[in-house]
């Protein structure tokens, strides 16, 4: 697996996202979606900063983050509440050799978009697969490529105001577009010190993730919109197979 990008890599950016990115209005759809399937045992894949780890847990769920940048989880672990989870620090090939018993997958934020490669995306399938019980789930969300939504993603250099009193310069810019690839490059400037991050995300088609999850052994039950995001997003509801994994 390629190495996460600096925005959550880097310990001094790690610390901001949550500051950039306090609405998380858009994780009330998972809790809701983990209610609905009846789970008790939920694995948060690319958790982040544990936003979400964190809050089903204080509503009682066994609950299990894992990513693979270490500054986000060292804030998702001074979070309050956080012991409640157990927190992975690794991909999701990291959960293969755990016990396979959970009910619930989740991939909240886009996380299904930064796998670039299909080799990647395989992977990760084949370790989710192997983390859920029989009959278990795997939820997760990715932008509609049609909206394209990258053409608002570009960013002058604007003031942003921090809960501690300082301020930051942020931008954005799309750099490449090269379908099924776009790649964009951010900038943080807080005083003298400027922080930079590239990012590529993969926009695959609702009919690629239908086959590609039926090759690794999932059902595609239902795909919703985003609440959050009418018309940009697409939320895939899916249940483990009876059949056994086709490799392509």
């Amino acid at each position: 697996m390629p190495e996460p990008d600096p925005t959550f890599s880097d310990p001094r950016q790690a610390v901001l996202y949550d500051v950039f990115n306090n609405d998380r209005s858009d994780l009330e759809a998972y809790v809701t979606i983990a209610d609905e399937v009846g789970a008790h045992r939920v694995v948060d894949v690319g958790c982040g900063t544990g936003s979400l780890a964190v809050r089903l847990a204080e509503l009682g769920f066994s609950v299990t983050g894992v990513d693979p940048a270490g500054a986000s989880l060292d804030v998702a672990r001074a979070k309050p509440n956080a012991q409640l989870v157990t927190w992975v620090h690794g991909d999701a090939t990291s959960l293969v050799g755990l016990e396979a018993a959970a009910d619930l997958a989740v991939m909240t934020g886009n996380v299904a978009q930064v796998f670039v490669s299909d080799e990647d995306w395989y992977a990760t399938l084949r370790a989710i697969r192997t983390c859920l019980r029989p009959g278990g789930w795997f939820v997760f969300e990715t932008r509609r490529s049609e909206v394209r939504d990258w053409e608002t993603w570009d960013r002058a250099p604007s003031l942003v105001a921090m809960p501690d009193g300082r301020r930051a310069v942020v931008s954005c810019t799309v750099t490449e577009v090269a379908l099924p690839l776009v790649t964009f490059e951010g900038s943080t400037a807080i005083g003298e010190e400027i922080m930079r991050s590239t990012s590529t995300l993969r926009f695959r088609e609702r009919n690629e993730l239908e086959r590609d999850l039926s090759r690794h052994g999932f059902n595609v039950l239902d795909v919703r919109d985003a609440p959050d995001r009418p018309g940009k997003e697409m939320v895939f509801l899916t249940q483990v197979s009876d059949g056994n994994i086709r490799e392509r």
